[in-house]
Order: C-alpha cells, then sequence, then structure tokens
C-alpha cells in the first residue's frame, strides 16, 4: 500500500508541475489627460488558426480582455466614453486585421453589432518570434502613431496596435 501511495503522489506532483499554468493580469497606466486605463486579462494560449479560421468581418475577442477607462478619451477625431470595453479584433483579411472596443460585456458565444464597435486606428503586423499566450499592454505609439498612446495586443506572430490619443 505505501508503494502504491507514493506512486499516486509522484503522478499528482508531475501532474502539477506540469499543467501549464494562466495567470490572470491586471495592468494600469494613465494616459494623456490624466485618464487611468486598466486591462484586466488572462494569459490564454495563442491560437492562430483560430483567428486564421474566423470569417472576415468578424470580431475576435481572445476570453473577453477587459479596459476600464476612468475618463473619456479622444484619439483623433474618435471619442471613447469613460467605461468598461471588451477588447478584440475584427478580422478585415488574412493579413489585415482592426483593433476594436466593444462597450460593456458580451456573454459566451454572444457576437457584437458591428455598430456598436468602437474601431481604433490600427497598425497590424506580424512578428518572427510567436507570442506564446495573449500579451496585452499600453506604449507609446511608432510611425503614424508616433506621440500617441496605444493600445498593443500580440497573439502568436499576430500584433496590433491602436490609437487611444
Amino acid at each position: 500500500m505505501t508503494k502504491l501511495g507514493v506512486f499516486v503522489f509522484v503522478l499528482l506532483g508531475a501532474t502539477v508541475l506540469s499543467a501549464h499554468p494562466h495567470f490572470n493580469k491586471e495592468l494600469t497606466a494613465y494616459l494623456p489627460g490624466n485618464v487611468e486605463a486598466t486591462i484586466t486579462y488572462q494569459t490564454v494560449p495563442a491560437n492562430e488558426e483560430h483567428t486564421q479560421n474566423a470569417p472576415n468581418g468578424s470580431f475576435v475577442t481572445p476570453n473577453s480582455p477587459l479596459l476600464t477607462l476612468s475618463g473619456d478619451l479622444m484619439a483623433g477625431s474618435l471619442s471613447i466614453p469613460a467605461g468598461e470595453y471588451i477588447v478584440g479584433v475584427i478580422k478585415n483579411s488574412s493579413s489585415d486585421w482592426t483593433l476594436a472596443l466593444y462597450p460593456g460585456k458580451l456573454g459566451r458565444g454572444e457576437t457584437p453589432e458591428d455598430s456598436d464597435l468602437i474601431k481604433l486606428d490600427s497598425m497590424f503586423f506580424t512578428v518572427s518570434e510567436p507570442v506564446e499566450h495573449l500579451t496585452l499592454d499600453f506604449t507609446p505609439g511608432h510611425g503614424r502613431h508616433e506621440g500617441k498612446a496605444v493600445l498593443a495586443i500580440h497573439f502568436g506572430t499576430l500584433a496590433l496596435h491602436g490609437s487611444l490619443s
């Protein structure tokens, strides 16, 4: 009986140690206008096959990351009111995506109306080293987003920056 107990203990220990952890993350930044912006999300695995198989025009959100804004933002001529938003991407084609915000929350499998989405001025690119898990961040922009605050999302080899100022 002792050998069986040791075997079960070792097996359970190996299972726990080899389990793939996912973390709940929260990131806060103060954007222009002293607007507190917080992203809350889970580090889900990058599943590019799912995103590539999504139909053009669809809103894809990997486990519904949440962006909370304490005040209104102006991103060029786009007004983004204070509140909570689901962060996602719209697939325009296999090589063109747009970062978008959905005001409020979505139920599992629920699809938002296109007219409800706030489409950010986005820059899509691919990276040679894939990011194994969803990563979101606030960063200073580059290229046409130079001098602006951007929301960055990385998922596998896909990367998008959307202007928040």
